[in-house]
């Protein structure tokens, strides 16, 4: 049985008893002190459930970071790198490599700065599982002076834990990563300060401070790499909801207009613009609408936004990239356009009169005009409102936890963003997605101005003009998914109890 001797750092001060300490929270009390050693790098990388990227049986390691991590793979090659060559070698191009005039250039690629880790104890779980008992790694401690114990059988490289890996890493994911393969380099050691059952809340609190307090990192990629800080209640007193709600709202609003995958590529108002000759929403409207859904928080409603509160029975936030948020998006604007052009409803086809030709490029008006709703801000935001309010109250049984895509975190990187669309349509939600836009376009999408309406049919619709029209509309869209007999329409009938809306 291997065992690391540690050091005890006792910090506790009295002042800390006005904490409010809420386990219901997952913010129950600490220990008073903390623990100091060294490890290699392939242990801590066994122990921790970092092991080598697959996709194998359909499952991505990087969905097992422990709770809520995300993998950035360019940070860690990078820092691969710098350990193997040093500074400024690490940043020489292959070329200048193969030349002897840069030999000099190699250096040490020290690593002196402690990974921050939690070691589980018994009682901690995380999405239902806890760490088998004989997996479990012991600590013991006498004055000054601690040992850690590793669980008895634990080997290396090849160790694995029959459930959830007994540390958890708080902060120096990417440096572990860097410790690929089965090379010499696992056992270049690593400083380490370790925490004992410190709870999940605590973790997301000491990644913010490390990170984002000294502006090491940028805050908005930090809520991608922990997302648990998106629900944080102490962040969202202390900076409002615009550090992450209204930055992200923005960026999401941006790659909706800027890559040419989106059904919207430019045909959002960026600037507030008159006179384009194209019927667009404008950004701020767009900001707006996601704010008010997807990125919503939960602030104790049934229905929050699925990429900004707690969802499923572990109330956890989904650990979805920027690139994976956007291409939700997009994918439900593609699945909508593409109904509605297969749309032969009475609507539509007042709409297209006129045109001779739907081809395959061509402006479906029945989406694309001035008059359909899906291009008025309260269109746009009705359309939000369901698809998220449905998504939301299925994410347990569509397993949206399990979505995890490589394809980084930027979203406005076309190339993350194409492989997050490519990966969702092989989810489950993606089939969701789809029911939800093939009902939705047998609605009567036009606007109070459309021409043939009815005089009945013309008052109706005026009732979506102006703020009342967001929720008018809203409930209508929920009335008309409610009789899907699929299970789209049994979340409606949730989503409409849940508001409280007559049906």
């Amino acid at each position: 049985m291997k065992t690391i001797p540690a050091l005890v750092v006792k910090q506790w001060l009295t002042e800390w008893k006005k904490v409010e300490f809420q386990p219901k929270e997952h913010r129950r009390q600490p220990e008073p002190h903390f623990y100091i050693f060294s490890m290699p790098a392939g242990w801590l990388k066994c122990l921790s459930g970092i092991q080598r990227r697959s996709t194998q049986g359909g499952k991505l390691r990087s969905a097992d970071l422990g709770i809520q991590r995300r993998h950035d793979e360019d940070r860690s090659n990078e820092i691969r790198e710098f350990v193997h060559f040093g500074y400024p070698w690490s940043e020489l191009s292959q070329r200048k490599r193969d030349s002897d005039q840069f030999a000099d250039l190699r250096k040490p690629g020290w690593l002196p700065t402690s990974i921050v880790v939690n070691i589980l104890e018994a009682r901690d779980e995380r999405r239902g599982v806890k760490v088998a008992a004989k997996d479990l790694v012991g600590v013991s401690s006498s004055g000054s002076s601690a040992t850690i114990t590793l669980p008895e059988k634990f080997t290396v490289p090849n160790w694995k834990p029959t459930g959830l890996p007994p540390i958890e890493v708080i902060d120096g994911q990417h440096r572990l990563w860097a410790f690929e393969g089965n090379g010499s380099s696992l056992n270049f050691e690593l400083p380490v300060v370790a925490f004992h059952g410190l709870d999940i809340s605590w973790q997301a609190y000491l990644f913010w401070t490390i990170n984002i307090k000294p502006k090491k990192i940028n805050a908005s990629l930090a809520f991608d790499l922990y997302p648990l800080l998106r629900t944080e209640d102490w962040l969202e007193k202390f900076t409002g909801h615009s550090i992450y709600r209204e930055t992200r709202a923005q960026e999401l609003t941006e790659a909706l207009w800027a890559l040419p995958e989106s059904p919207w590529y430019q045909r959002i108002n960026m600037l507030g613009e008159t006179g384009l000759g194209r019927q667009m929403v404008s950004q701020a409207a767009w900001v707006r609408s996601l704010m008010a859904t997807f990125v919503k928080g939960w602030e104790g409603r049934r229905i929050g936004g699925l990429f900004g509160a707690k969802v499923g029975e572990h109330k956890e936030v989904l650990p979805w990239s920027r690139a994976q948020q956007a291409a939700v998006l997009m994918y439900i604007g593609q699945c909508l356009r593409e109904s509605i052009r297969q749309c032969k409803e009475d609507w539509a086809t007042e709409l297209r009169k006129g045109q001779v030709r739907l081809g395959k490029s061509a402006d479906d008006p029945a989406f694309y005009g001035p008059n359909t709703l899906i291009t008025t801000d309260q269109g746009i935001r009705a359309l939000l409102h369901v698809t998220n309010d449905l998504s939301y109250v299925r994410a347990e049984d569509l397993k949206l936890q399990s979505w995890s895509s490589e394809g980084g975190a930027g979203a406005t990187d076309e190339k993350a963003v194409g492989a997050a669309l490519s990966s969702l349509k092989k989810h489950a939600f993606a089939k969701f997605i789809e029911e939800i836009a093939g009902t939705l376009s047998g609605y009567d999408w036009r606007t109070s101005s459309a021409p043939k309406l009815t005089e009945a049919e013309r008052i109706r619709k005026t009732g979506f003009r102006g703020s009342s029209g967001y929720k008018e509309l809203r409930r209508d869209l929920l009335v008309k998914l409610a009789k899907d007999g699929k299970s789209t329409g049994k979340a409606a009938k949730i989503v409409l109890d849940a508001l409280d809306y007559d049906k």
